[in-house]
């Protein structure tokens, strides 16, 4: 296998931790996000209908990659869910916005077992990263989610969480609203959640957000936040 060796076993004594990759045409932003992986942290990359060279590119760094044809990024999340063996399991972006370097962080609390599940607080690193209805939309949903108890500012792509209490959440949703309904069902389930700070930067070049990058996106996606809140 050429480039990155991403199957790290135990590190320092620590077990290792799958990092599911939601991926769309990525191809361009793969070989810096997967890079950037620390010791121990082993990629799934899910291709979730990809027309460029995505899951090439992602299996020749190393990466496990596996396939899930429903478009749809609660789809791919959940596939990578199940295709993941670790007790612990992260998300993240495959576009290069967030660093995977900042994944130890969001794991430390979850592994020491005093939270079930940690999530990034975006911080924009650069002027105009973060559309304005993107950011608007988010930060509604935010404060909503504080008014039920969570402490959380932020429905950012990037968590860490322990593999098994995951699946058993149940979380059904397929399309945008995954994040939401995650974070809504570890409400009523009493979860302790940890919030993290995390730079948040440029996509790579090459590459198009499916929800920020356009209204049309962000529109969809608040269809399908606006389905799972009312359920």
């Amino acid at each position: 296998m050429s480039g990155l060796d991403l199957s790290s076993d135990f590190v320092n004594g620590e077990e290792p931790v799958d990092v599911v990759l939601p991926c769309l045409d990525e191809a361009p932003a793969l070989p810096a996000v997967l890079g950037a992986f620390p010791p121990g942290f082993r990629a799934i990359v899910v291709d979730n209908g990809s027309t460029d060279d995505s899951a090439k590119v992602a299996e020749e760094l190393g990466a496990k990659v596996v396939f899930e044809p429903r478009r749809g990024y609660g789809a791919a999340v959940h596939t990578g869910l199940e295709a993941a063996s670790s007790r612990i399991v992260c998300f993240l972006d495959a576009d290069g916005s967030l660093d995977a370097g900042q994944l130890p962080r969001l794991v430390r609390p979850v592994r020491q077992g005093s939270v079930e599940l940690a999530v990034g607080r975006r911080v924009a690193t650069a002027p105009g990263v973060w559309p304005w209805h993107a950011r608007a939309g988010n930060a509604a949903l935010a404060l909503l989610l504080r008014a039920r108890g969570l402490p959380v500012h932020d429905l950012a792509p990037i968590r860490a969480v322990n593999r098994s209490a995951l699946l058993e959440l149940g979380v059904a949703d397929r399309g945008f609203g995954y994040p939401l309904e995650l974070l809504v069902r570890a409400a009523r389930e009493g979860w302790r959640v940890h919030e993290v700070d995390v730079g948040y930067g440029r996509r790579a070049d090459g590459t198009v957000s499916k929800v920020s990058g356009s209204l049309r996106g962000t529109l969809r996606a608040a269809t399908d936040m606006a389905r799972v809140w009312r359920a």
